[in-house]
């Protein structure tokens, strides 16, 4: 894998655990395996794409109404996506 040589693939996986004690409870945050999307879209070229995801995440968290338990908020997983969804869509 070589990041700097687009005809060889990339590797982008967000930094993590499998968290079984959680599994299935929809309360992981999925903020680090957005922003893995958004780096993974950059290096693709996306850049337009990688910078609205990564702006509706620092959106998402700088208004502190959705977030998930490790960020000290009550949300679960799905709230932070269609949030995220709904900020992606004001642009």
């Amino acid at each position: 894998f070589n990041p700097r040589d687009r005809a060889l693939p990339g590797l982008f996986d967000p930094v993590h655990g499998s968290a079984p004690d959680i599994a299935g409870k929809w309360i992981a945050n999925p903020l680090g395996a957005v922003l893995t999307a958004s780096m993974m879209l950059e290096q693709l070229g996306e850049t337009e794409a990688a910078e609205l995801i990564y702006k509706a995440v620092r959106i998402n968290l700088g208004e502190k109404k959705v977030r998930t338990r490790d960020l000290g908020g009550q949300s679960g997983t799905k709230a932070v996506g269609k949030d995220l969804v709904r900020i992606l869509k004001s642009f």
